[in-house]
C-alpha cells in the first residue's frame, strides 16, 4: 500500500506561523481524521499537498521517495485528488459533461461518441455504488450530496492516452465533506468512502464533527496551532482525549453551568401550525435554554422558521403579553433574533464588511431621522459587539468572505445580540465550527439566558442539546412528542425518544 509521509513542515506567512515542524502520514487503505481548531494549520497543510502553496521547510516522501509539489499537476500525477465543501460544478451541463470536465470527450469519426460518454460515466459511478444517479441528468437537478458522488466518481474515469503514465488516484483529501448534506446524503458519502478504503485509497479527512470523525476514522491526527500534537489510534482514544488535544481543555469544561432561570414564560405558543408542522405548542420561561431535538424532517428548524414569520403559520403566539409578529421585520423589532441554519446562504452577505451583516436589523436605531446612517454608531457597536463574541477579525470593514467557520458564526451571534433580545431563536449553532469557537458560542448563550433572554436551540447534535439546555422537545412529523428534562438524560435515551419510544 502507498505511504505518505509529512515531516516538520514549516510554513510562515510575514510574521504569522502557519506551521510549525507539522507532521502527518497517510497509508493506502484507511480514513485518517486531521483535526484541529480555525488556525490550527489543517488548511495550509492541505494546500500544500495540493501544490496551492510552497512550504518553508519539511519533508513529503510517498514510499519513502521525496515528492516535489511545486503545482497541481504534480499534485495530480503524486495521486492525490481534492474533495471540498464548496462543489464546483456546471449546472446546465448533464451528470457524464461534467465528470469529463478534465478528461477528453471520446469521439467517434469526429464528433462527441455520447453514448461512450456516458456509459463511461455510468461505469464509474457504479464503481462507487452511486448507480442511482443518471448520468443524463442535469447535474443543477441533483442534490449536494448526489453532486459530491459525481466528483468522486469522476476520479475513477480512466485516464486519457495523453496521461497513460499518470498513477490512478489513491490519495483522497476530504475537506469538511458533509457541512451542506442532509443526513442520507452524508451517509450515501461514507458508504462511497467505504468503497475507495475497500479499494486501497487513503482518505484524508478533514472535519469538526467529532461523531462522523468517531465513526469513520481509522487514525487521527490532531493540530495546534501549526504544530503536530498528537496521532491516535481511534479504537483506544476517546472524545474527551481529542478534544483536549485540540484545545488544551477537558471535554467536562465545554459547557458552562446551567443557568437557573425564571418561572414565568417569556413566550407562549399554542396550536401551533405551518408547513411541516401541526398542533405545536410549548412555553419558553425567561432566561431558559429549551431544545429542539428529532429525526430529520421531525420539523426542528420549521418550528424556529415558523416563529419568526419565515413561514405562513396560524396559531396562538404569545410574547410577555402582546401577539407575537408574523414577519421576520416585525419579530426582530419586538425582540425576537435569529440565527439560521444556513450561515452562508441566509445569514451573512459575504461579499460585505462584517459591519453590515452586523447591523442590518438595526439599522433604524443606528440612522437619523432622515435616515442617513451613523457610520461612527454602527463602527462603535460592531467593535463592542466583536469583543462581546471573541470575533476574531481585522476590523468591522473586513468582508465577511475573509473570516473562518467559527467567525462567521460569531458576526451572527454579534447581530443578535446588538438587539439585546427576549428570545433567541438558534439553528444548528454551532454546524462547521471547531471545539474552541463552540466553547465561545456556548458560553456566549448562557450570558444571554443569564440576562433573561429566553433560548430555543434547534440542533442535530445530542450531546449539545443535553450539556446546553434544561429541557428538550422532541419532534416527531411535524408535532412535540416528548419534552424531556435534561438533567440525568443520556445520549441513548434521547436517540431513543426520537425514534419514537422515549425511555
Amino acid at each position: 500500500m502507498p505511504h505518505l509521509r509529512v515531516t516538520d513542515l514549516e510554513k510562515s506567512f510575514g510574521a504569522a506561523r502557519a506551521l510549525d515542524r507539522a507532521a502527518l502520514d497517510l497509508r493506502g487503505g484507511e480514513v485518517h481524521a486531521l483535526m484541529g481548531e480555525n488556525g490550527a494549520g489543517k488548511s495550509t497543510l492541505i494546500r500544500i499537498l495540493a501544490g496551492l502553496e510552497q512550504a518553508d521547510a519539511g519533508r513529503v516522501t510517498l514510499d519513502d521517495v521525496p515528492l516535489r509539489l511545486g503545482s497541481p499537476d504534480a499534485a495530480r500525477a503524486a495521486g492525490f485528488r481534492f474533495l471540498h465543501q464548496e462543489l464546483h460544478v456546471i449546472p446546465a451541463l448533464g451528470v457524464a459533461e461534467n465528470m469529463h470536465l478534465s478528461h477528453p470527450y471520446p469521439l467517434r469519426f469526429g464528433l462527441v461518441d455520447w453514448p461512450a460518454l456516458r456509459a463511461a460515466a455510468a461505469k464509474a459511478l457504479g464503481r462507487l455504488g452511486a448507480g442511482h444517479i443518471d448520468p443524463s441528468a442535469p447535474m443543477g437537478e441533483l442534490g449536494a450530496g448526489d453532486q459530491m458522488l459525481v466528483r468522486i466518481a469522476a476520479t475513477l474515469l480512466p485516464e486519457p492516452a495523453t496521461r497513460a503514465t499518470t498513477p490512478a488516484p489513491w490519495a483522497y483529501v476530504f475537506d469538511e465533506p458533509t457541512a451542506s448534506l442532509t443526513g442520507d446524503e452524508a451517509a450515501r458519502l461514507f458508504a462511497a468512502i467505504a468503497r475507495l478504503k475497500a479499494d486501497g485509497a487513503g482518505i484524508l479527512y478533514v472535519s469538526h464533527r467529532m461523531d462522523e470523525v468517531m465513526a469513520l476514522a481509522d487514525r487521527i491526527t490532531v493540530l495546534r496551532d501549526g504544530a503536530h500534537v498528537a496521532t491516535r489510534n481511534r479504537a483506544v482514544t476517546s472524545r474527551d482525549e481529542i478534544i483536549h488535544d485540540m484545545t488544551g481543555r477537558a471535554m467536562a469544561d465545554l459547557f458552562p453551568p446551567h443557568v437557573r432561570h425564571a418561572d414565568e414564560p417569556v413566550l407562549t405558543v399554542r396550536d401551533l401550525s405551518a408547513p411541516g408542522l401541526s398542533g405545536v405548542g410549548f412555553d419558553l420561561a425567561r432566561g431558559e435554554i429549551l431544545g429542539l431535538a428529532g429525526l430529520s424532517g421531525a420539523g426542528r428548524g420549521a418550528v424556529l422558521r415558523a416563529l419568526i414569520g419565515d413561514l405562513p403559520r396560524r396559531g396562538h403566539l404569545n410574547l410577555d403579553g402582546t401577539d407575537l409578529a408574523d414577519t421576520p421585520a416585525g419579530a426582530w423589532a419586538q425582540g425576537v433574533a435569529y440565527v439560521p441554519r444556513e450561515r452562508r446562504s441566509q445569514g451573512v452577505m459575504l461579499a460585505r464588511a462584517l459591519g453590515e451583516t452586523i447591523a442590518l436589523p438595526h439599522l433604524a436605531r443606528l440612522s437619523t431621522r432622515f435616515g442617513l446612517l451613523r457610520h461612527r454608531a454602527q463602527a462603535a457597536l460592531v467593535r463592542h459587539l466583536a469583543h462581546e463574541v471573541r470575533l476574531k477579525a481585522s476590523g468591522p470593514a473586513q468582508p465577511v468572505a475573509e473570516l473562518s467557520g467559527g467567525n462567521q458564526q460569531k458576526v451572527l451571534f454579534a447581530r443578535a445580540l446588538a438587539g439585546q433580545p427576549r428570545v433567541l431563536l438558534l439553528d444548528e449553532p454551532t454546524r462547521g465550527v471547531d471545539v474552541g469557537a463552540k466553547f465561545d458560542i456556548y458560553a456566549l448563550i448562557r450570558r444571554m439566558a443569564e440576562s433573561g433572554t429566553g433560548v430555543i436551540v434547534a440542533s442535530s447534535d445530542l450531546v449539545e442539546l443535553i450539556g446546553l439546555c434544561t429541557r428538550v422537545a422532541v419532534m416527531d412529523r411535524g408535532r412535540i412528542a416528548a419534552i424531556l428534562p435534561t438533567e440525568g438524560l443520556t445520549e441513548a435515551a434521547l436517540l431513543t425518544a426520537c425514534y419514537g419510544k422515549e425511555g
